[in-house]
């Protein structure tokens, strides 16, 4: 029988109301015996929390996690339920490092478990099908809701609450009861290392470049301890007077910026000059590509904690974005 290892993080998947609004409080346990599928699952809780109360530290130990529950050549793929508010970020960053041929599928729901119509049980369904599936393996870390399997890289929660929340990424499959249909593709990069003690104290900004935004933020931010910034650029990437400057002044002192953008759909593209994109990038910052800003965020975060500083850090943050 195929075996896949599951990870609990908590998240709505298993949230109750408590009277005082929905809280993390259901064991991994309860969760599997809901489920009726022929794979062999084993299972860890690493923490039981809504995703939006996870620390850089605890996705550090999920990273780690990860790794060794590849390490065994008997484990198909591994699953994760997570919460869906950072459920980009965490994917993502588990994308950034995972050197192992087996797929790592994050899951969650959007309907409390105390629903009657909660999503839940099923998502995780599709996601252990998926994990033990060998169509799947070397595609890297992805996401499955709604019987829709997408790649972490671009992914990024476009709805507040559909059962399909999210968008971006590579559609890779579907998932229909026990078969896996396969229409996707994804190109694996070289896996960074896994993230250290470090990367729990690295501090990165965003900040607005919105209509009236102002570019004091960027220097505010690195008084107040940032290692780097993500501006949160208008359309292709481009912000308002005086950020061209305040770009400068930071690459000059060492800190690195990113220019990432609000829009929900395409690449940062430097395309406007009097102050925009083309003046930004020459200024020193990064464009994030299809990264959303939560994603650019922890790229940097995890580049920083590795000591990358300068052309090193310009240069894998590109290999790594495109």
């Amino acid at each position: 029988m195929t075996h896949v290892h599951l990870i609990s993080t908590g998240g709505t998947i298993v949230s109750r109301n408590t009277g005082d609004g929905a809280r993390a409080t259901t064991s991994v346990d309860t969760l599997l015996a809901d489920i009726d599928v022929e794979i062999e699952t084993t299972a860890d809780e690493l923490v039981n929390v809504n995703s939006f109360r996870l620390t850089l530290r605890q996705l550090a130990e999920l990273a780690r996690a990860v790794d060794r529950a590849c390490q065994d050549a008997s484990v198909a793929g591994v699953v994760i339920t997570h919460g869906t508010d950072t459920m980009e970020e965490s994917a993502f960053l588990l994308d950034l490092v995972h050197r192992h041929p087996q797929p790592v599928i994050l899951t969650g729901a959007q309907k409390g478990a105390d629903r009657a119509d909660t999503d839940g049980p099923q998502n995780l369904t599709d996601a252990l099908v998926a994990a033990a599936h060998p169509r799947l393996r070397e595609t890297g870390v992805s996401i499955c809701f709604a019987g829709t399997v997408q790649s972490a890289r671009g992914v990024r929660k476009a709805h507040t609450l559909d059962p399909s929340p999210f968008d971006g990424g590579t559609a890779l499959a579907t998932v229909v009861g026990d078969r896996v249909i396969r229409h996707g593709q994804v190109r694996r990069r070289s896996p960074l290392p896994l993230p250290h003690e470090g990367f729990g104290q690295i501090r990165v900004d965003v900040v607005d470049a919105s209509v009236g935004s102002r570019p004091d933020q960027i220097p505010d931010a690195i008084r107040r301890g940032a290692h780097g910034v993500v501006i949160l650029g208008t359309g292709a990437g481009n912000a308002p007077d005086g950020f061209v400057d305040a770009v400068q002044r930071a690459t000059d002192q060492g800190v690195p910026v990113v220019l990432a953008t609000r829009a929900t759909h395409g690449p940062v593209v430097p395309i406007y000059g009097d102050g925009g994109g083309v003046d930004l990038v020459r200024a020193g910052a990064k464009p994030a590509g299809m990264l959303s800003p939560a994603q650019a965020r922890v790229l940097l975060m995890l580049l920083i904690s590795q000591g990358l500083t300068g052309p090193e850090l310009h240069s894998a943050f590109t290999s790594s974005t495109f």
